[in-house]
């Protein structure tokens, strides 16, 4: 678990939202930061993406990275497939797409198969923090709970404000040991509170 300061990644977004208003286009969500981090995450830290099935280690090349979706009667899972090359703007279309096909029952067994990781963010709901379980044969899950405003003291002492958010990874330790997921962990922390980072 990890606690990611999300004052930077807000202010980011905002500019997003503003270059997205002036190009008529989808503007990044903060859950769409969230997948982006966790695909360039995944690239540095390949047993994260990584799968276990049949007694034996599967080390993907392709970052494919699932997004839970409650749908009508179960949470579905489609795909964005190649996450990790995507632009934040051609993550924010593809995600809201694959949201509406799994919200209308049209989303197809192609958008929801080849995952390597999941993102299951139940922020919206008021949790603030989750314990998501692990998609087999996936080696990890990312649970994201709500940003929480906070009171807090400065390396000078002085009480300030923070914006934080609380970051859950679920792995399967046959595959991804807890020293390996606390640093894959690390990086999506460092990812969002130096959110420029996501541009590249």
């Amino acid at each position: 678990e990890a606690e990611v300061e999300m004052s930077a990644a807000l202010a980011f977004r905002e500019q997003l939202k503003a270059l997205a208003a002036a190009r008529e286009t989808a503007a990044p969500s903060l859950n769409d930061l969230i997948v982006k981090a966790s695909a360039l995450a995944l690239r540095r830290f390949p047993r994260a993406n990584g799968s276990y099935a049949d007694g034996a280690f599967v080390l993907h090349g392709a970052v494919n990275v699932g997004i839970a979706v409650a749908g009508e009667d179960a949470l579905v899972v489609p795909v964005l497939h190649g996450a990790d090359a995507l632009t934040l703007g051609e993550i924010a279309v593809r995600t809201r797409a694959l949201a509406a096909a799994v919200r209308d029952g049209t989303v197809t067994p192609p958008q929801l198969s080849g995952g390597t990781f999941t993102v299951s963010n139940l922020g919206m709901y008021g949790m603030t923090a989750i314990t998501p379980v692990v998609n087999p044969p996936q080696a990890a899950i990312l649970g994201v709970g709500a940003i929480r405003d906070v009171l807090a003291r400065d390396p000078q002492g002085a009480i300030v404000d923070r914006r934080l958010l609380t970051l859950t990874l679920s792995c399967d330790h046959r595959i991804l040991y807890g020293a390996d997921a606390a640093r894959f962990l690390a990086a999506i922390r460092e990812l969002l509170e130096q959110p420029a980072g996501l541009a590249l």
